[in-house]
């Protein structure tokens, strides 16, 4: 599984980091962003939640 953060449409909310900070974290710019290549098993639950609760849906695979 592999997961890209819209830079455009992250609002900068949290809520993927809260739900899946094995996967997501903030940037430079103060937006999520994913921190891995391809998301491990063990967190593609957490890690489809995270994209399933984003309210701007900005959570997507490439």
């Amino acid at each position: 599984m592999k997961l890209i953060v819209d830079q455009d449409l992250c609002i900068s909310c949290g809520l993927c980091i809260d739900t899946c900070p094995e996967v997501f974290d903030w940037n430079d710019d103060g937006k999520a962003h994913v921190t891995v290549d391809s998301v491990p098993e063990e967190f593609e639950d957490s890690a489809q939640e995270a994209q399933d609760s984003c309210p701007t849906e900005a959570i997507q695979e490439p």
